[in-house]
């Protein structure tokens, strides 16, 4: 069984003004439902304010969920912050958390959403409202679930607001594998960063992910990697730039499951980014990296 964490508030009518793809989520569940006695669903539940309240600013906190976010704020996340839009922000993190304490209980679980990686202390940015990735690792290191995590990012874009939102905690490694020449324009420092030359290809991508990662993990020793799965590094994607194929995806999912199952390490995964006119398309792609994973792990 491959566990997967879900909730109705994940798949919302766009907001005026969106040019983000509101109908990826809802297409990612419906590819997930058609797998049938695979799936193990789990539902989210919000994450609490105060946990909220522990990674962004109180003030922009109270913003989102009375869904009064000003509008210099609405341009930098790309679209109106309506109540609607305010539920999910909320649930989306309490997603990533739970996916990651069945994680750690059954190896390996998936958000349907998250990897909400631009959103910074006091405004979110890049489609991104709440960090999800930076609000879970928070919460399972202060609740003590963990003592040491580490947030790998395969998105096409750096994990800049994961980093600064995270920075100056010895327990929470961050990792970023993007491309160098793409948003944000102004980068943030994450314990590793690796900027790729654009149509890098599948080759060299994974060669680099591997021997870059391989010497973080066996020096940090996470007791859990939350891993931002975007599929936006893929050739043919509206914003990708890294010249991965289709296979290139399937075998980085290989690749990571191989890293965190030799070390007995748990993975959670996390939606991320995957941009385009085809929703069903990047939708597969999306549920291809949560069923590799699954599968992976299942064997193990």
């Amino acid at each position: 069984m491959i566990h997967v964490v879900h909730h109705p508030a994940y798949v919302t009518e766009a907001p005026g003004r969106s040019t983000y793809r509101w109908g990826k989520n809802g297409a990612i569940r419906d590819l997930l439902i058609a797998e049938s006695e695979r799936i193990a669903w789990h539902e989210a539940a919000p994450m609490p304010t105060p946990w909220l309240e522990a990674t962004h600013d109180p003030d922009y906190v109270a913003e989102v969920l009375a869904a009064r976010v000003p509008p210099v704020k609405e341009r930098r996340i790309g679209f109106p912050v309506t109540p609607t839009v305010a539920t999910r922000a909320a649930m989306v993190p309490g997603g990533t958390w739970a996916a990651a304490l069945l994680a750690m209980e059954h190896g390996f679980a998936a958000n349907t959403a998250g990897g909400s990686h631009h959103a910074l202390h006091d405004t979110g940015a890049g489609y991104c409202v709440f960090n999800d990735l930076a609000v879970a690792a928070i919460r399972l290191v202060e609740e003590g679930t963990v003592d040491r995590l580490l947030i790998v990012d395969v998105d096409v874009h750096q994990g800049d607001g994961t980093a600064a939102l995270t920075a100056g905690r010895p327990e929470i490694a961050t990792y970023s594998i993007h491309a160098e020449k793409n948003f944000p324009a102004r980068k943030a420092q994450s314990t590793l960063d690796v900027p790729l030359a654009d149509g890098m290809g599948d080759d060299a991508y994974l060669a680099t992910l591997e021997s870059t990662l391989v010497p973080l993990i066996d020096e940090m020793q996470p007791q859990l990697i939350l891993y931002q799965a975007g599929v936006d590094p893929f050739e043919d994607d509206r914003l990708g730039r890294l010249g991965l194929t289709l296979d290139g995806l399937a075998r980085r999912e290989r690749l990571m499951a191989r890293l965190a199952i030799g070390r007995g390490l748990p993975l959670a995964s996390t939606v991320g980014g995957g941009y385009g006119d085809d929703v069903m398309a990047i939708a597969r792609r999306h549920v291809d990296a949560i069923l590799i994973l699954g599968e992976a792990f299942a064997a193990r």
